[in-house]
């Protein structure tokens, strides 16, 4: 069989049309690679792939001629059986009360021939939210300037925030993602390429908020604290060499004279989070030891082993173990108190989180699920207009036939910790729950492939988590996405992402508010693009321009945007002309949620990340020009709450 059949067997997408219309066919060498990356699907004799069962609807799997009835199914979680029985019939019906949750489905024909796959009861949608429509402040948390931070935003700056989006009406903060990144390596400060999405960033500790930390130890540091206060940019190597020793510090009081009852909630957490939480401290105690990816480490600490782990607890290594996750536990504790100010404020959504589409290769995750994730390949995307060279993230994702056999424990633990605090959830590129375009490493962008991935099991997955969670997910679905997609999103309750520099007809209008979707988040741009300033300045088509890299968009094109905005406005007969009147409009579009940015209302001109770029520009670094006590007195609150009118929650 030659590559590139294997390759079509396998669900991969051998050429493609890019979203410049060209044609793309994958190079043989980059198609061996991807091939060899992904483990192999497994061999159905019967079954189509992994059954999928909507609560509440009649549910039926075809099973193919080759099985010989009659044939007996058994639906398993573990060693419990769920449920089991008999079919004579290819069409095998499926009970209406099987418990919600993902489980093994096993089936025996008359031959004593097995077949098995993964099986799904999920409910028919996944949670829609208890409101009517609402509005969240959009913030990037690290980069809040307060009198008391210490050189970047925390979580009692998050607390505060709460405060402050409460008192303006709205219904919810929303946060970039808090993924856990590399502690020792602090300058790598993208909050799209974690270590882990399963536990948080460190650095957004409030050390000064720990029973066990004594600021009397930092008076020596009193003058590095002033200077990161005053930068205009955080110096994560910096601003980490204060926090860790300051957390080792309140760590070391912790362990001579714990608190009963501050001892008793971190034994509570460690119980609670259990094999993984004592995995993932050995994985970073053993990085910090070997500092070699995790795939050159002694064959021994390769893959993940809980006895072994045990082990390495037990022995010289326990107390830095206890560490980790002592820190971990500090940051849960933190978030989880600012998720209950925000339920003691009556906010409708509390905090909006965002979830990264994939985790560095040589992070946590990818060691702990060398199944479910390739870390031989890149996730990013296809050249389009925005991206004339295509783009790779760097990120290693999830595969089909690893999520399959683990019965998609993975991506739902993933979920899981994002929902654990969250009222909604952000899924980066969500078209990833479809198809991934992956690019091996060592090859330029634009010579990756798709992968196809099982669309309706994770969708039932999400469904599954989100209504347990009681939490909405919205699927940033931006971009060409396939025809019926947005529809299949929607029909598991998974919401839109509009972003309206985008939402334009074939001539450039703007389209009007009927155009957009009840369930969806609205806003007016996204972090990767120019802020409302920044647009009307023409400021990022100039900063691409002078670093050498194509916009994707000429002054030209600019200019006639911003007539087309003002005839927009003046149709809804809107008469401000600035960021609060692009507010009321979008105030007035049918999507339930709405995200402000903090950076438009602050006029802030530069944007938080230019994709494309490392260096030449201070990514993830920007500090806000107003600190948090005085961002009330510098936004326009009566215009505020006039674009915002019939969102705002009382209070």
């Amino acid at each position: 069989m030659d590559l590139f059949t294997q390759a079509t067997e396998r669900g991969i997408q051998t050429e493609f049309y890019d979203g410049q219309g060209h044609r793309r066919v994958t190079d043989a060498a980059a198609l061996q690679i991807i091939l060899d990356a992904m483990p192999m699907q497994p061999h159905r004799r019967w079954l189509p792939g992994p059954v999928v069962i909507r609560r509440g609807q009649e549910a039926h799997t075809e099973l193919s001629d080759a099985v010989a009835l009659p044939a007996r199914w058994r639906i398993s979680d573990d060693d419990a059986v769920i449920a089991q029985g008999e079919t004579g019939d290819r069409t095998l019906r499926w009970p209406g009360d099987l418990p919600l949750g993902s489980y093994r489905l096993q089936l025996t024909d008359a031959t004593q021939s097995q077949d098995e796959a993964p099986l799904i009861v999920a409910p028919p949608t996944g949670y829609s939210g208890s409101f009517d429509r609402c509005w969240i402040l959009a913030v990037q948390l690290y980069s809040v300037r307060s009198a008391r931070n210490w050189g970047m935003g925390d979580f009692t700056d998050l607390e505060r925030l709460i405060d402050l989006a409460a008192s303006l009406g709205a219904g919810g903060v929303g946060l970039n993602p808090l993924h856990a990144l590399f502690d020792d390596r602090p300058s790598d400060c993208s909050p799209y390429s974690p270590n882990s999405r399963q536990f948080l960033n460190a650095l957004y500790v409030d050390v000064e908020q720990l029973p066990e930390f004594s600021r009397g130890d930092f008076a020596d540091f009193e003058p590095a604290m002033a200077e990161l206060a005053q930068a205009e940019t955080i110096s994560y190597v910096a601003v980490a060499g204060l926090k860790w020793r300051a957390l080792r510090q309140a760590f070391d009081r912790f362990c001579a004279a714990p608190q009963p009852e501050r001892a008793a909630a971190f034994a509570a957490f460690r119980e609670e989070r259990g094999a993984l939480l004592l995995r993932f401290a050995c994985f970073e105690v053993l990085r910090h030891k070997f500092k070699t990816p995790w795939w050159e480490w002694p064959a021994e600490w390769r893959q993940p082993d809980d006895e072994r782990c045990e082990s390495l607890r037990a022995g010289d290594d326990g107390r830095e173990i206890e560490f980790i996750e002592f820190v971990q536990w500090c940051a849960d504790e933190q978030l989880r108190g600012c998720r209950d100010s925000a339920k003691r404020l009556g906010m409708s959504i509390g905090l909006y989180l965002d979830v990264a589409v994939g985790v560095q290769s040589d992070g946590f995750d990818a060691w702990t699920e060398q199944v479910a994730i390739s870390r031989q390949l890149g996730v990013g995307a296809p050249p389009d207009p925005l991206n004339t060279a295509g783009q790779d993230w760097g990120l290693a994702g999830f595969n089909a036939a690893g999520l399959e056999a683990r019965c998609f424990e993975p991506f739902r633990a993933m979920l899981r910790a994002s929902m654990r605090y969250a009222g909604a959830i952000r899924l980066d590129h969500v078209l990833g729950l479809k198809r991934l375009y992956l690019v091996p490493h060592g090859f330029r962008a634009d010579n990756g492939a798709y992968v196809q991935m099982p669309f309706e099991a994770l969708l039932a997955v999400t469904a599954l988590e989100s209504c347990a969670h009681r939490c909405v997910v919205i699927g940033e679905d931006l971009g060409t996405v396939p025809d019926g997609f947005r529809d299949r999103l929607a029909a598991w309750g998974i919401w839109s992402y509009r972003v309206m520099i985008f939402e334009r007809d074939g001539n450039g209008s703007f389209r009007g508010p009927d155009a957009y979707p009840a369930n969806a988040l609205v806003t007016f741009n996204t972090h990767d693009l120019a802020t409302f300033a920044g647009w009307r300045a023409f400021a990022d088509l100039q900063f691409k321009r002078s670093i050498g890299i194509d916009p994707g968009e000429s002054d030209e094109a600019r200019w006639h945007a911003l007539g087309m905005l003002g005839d927009m406005l003046r149709h809804e007969a809107i008469e401000r002309d600035d960021f609060y009147a692009v507010t009321k409009f979008l105030t007035r579009t049918h999507s339930r949620l709405l995200a402000i940015s903090l950076e438009d209302l602050l006029k802030v001109t530069d944007q938080p990340n230019i994709p494309g770029t490392v260096d030449q520009h201070p990514n993830w670094r920007r500090r806000l020009p107003v600190a948090l006590e005085d961002i009330v007195a510098a936004i326009d609150q009566p215009a505020l709450q006039d674009a915002t009118a019939g969102r705002g929650q009382q209070r």
